[in-house]
């Protein structure tokens, strides 16, 4: 497997196997109802058992994965019920914290929004959507983290873990790099002006236009299967505005 590199020495292990394993799974490498052996896994890896193994537990607590004695691990296949709803929580929590944030971003903290938005930019251009994805993550984490409420960051990036396989979709055939630039351009502006209700509003739309990607991308790819009845579960919870 090609996201499976060969790990870094006097670095954490179960990290490092971690980051590859979610990393496989992300591009589709580890397909979701095959099953994985901890054992092949860490051959393919070149480590011993016991990283891949607390790996596995680690993934398994995400969601992303679950271990079924003797057979192995399966990689989990998410519905489009559970996606909406996922974004529904992430529509109703990032919002505010967006806006707690723009009151308390400082300078530095705005320079590392700039290059973490570059890293997002970089990925693209590079055709790499696994990267993409990875990098999103980061710089929505950051926002999120400077709202003061760490289990609120531990909580989206866990919802964001659970979808990231299928945010493949969504990058790069229906977004280009200048679209993903423009996709946040709203939110580093708000930010920059510390002005909350902009940082609010520009996330919202940001989270629910991602959203309504990757559902109409996940359906267009299924022969059959409309995306109208799930864009319009994904308003049912989020329509009314505070």
């Amino acid at each position: 497997m090609s996201s499976m590199q060969q790990v870094t020495p006097g670095v954490s292990l179960t990290a490092q196997v971690t980051d590859m394993l979610r990393a496989a799974i992300t591009s589709g490498e580890m397909t979701p109802g095959e099953h994985y052996s901890a054992i092949g896994l860490a051959e393919r890896l070149g480590v011993s058992r016991t990283p891949v193994r607390e790996a596995l537990q680690l993934l398994e607590k995400e969601g992303i994965v679950r271990i079924e004695k003797n057979r192995g691990v399966r990689v989990l296949q998410i519905s489009l019920d559970e996606i909406v709803q996922i974004f529904q929580i992430r529509i109703l929590l990032e919002p505010p914290a967006a806006a707690r944030a723009a009151e308390m971003v400082t300078k530095h903290e705005l320079a590392h929004f700039r290059e973490l938005h570059g890293r997002i930019l970089d990925a693209a251009a590079a055709d790499d959507g696994p990267g993409t994805l990875q990098a999103d993550k980061e710089f929505h984490l950051f926002l999120m983290g400077l709202a003061g409420n760490p289990r609120l960051t531990a909580l989206d990036g866990e919802l964001r873990n659970l979808v990231l396989a299928q945010g493949l979709v969504t990058i790069p055939s229906i977004r280009s790099s200048q679209d993903l630039a423009d996709d946040r351009r709203g939110i580093l502006d708000a930010l920059e002006r510390q002005d909350p209700l902009a940082a609010s509003a520009a996330v919202r739309e940001h989270v629910t236009r991602t959203a309504r990607l990757l559902i109409s991308g996940v359906c267009a790819k299924t022969p059959g299967l409309s995306s109208d009845a799930y864009l319009a579960k994904l308003d049912q919870l989020t329509k009314l505005r505070t």
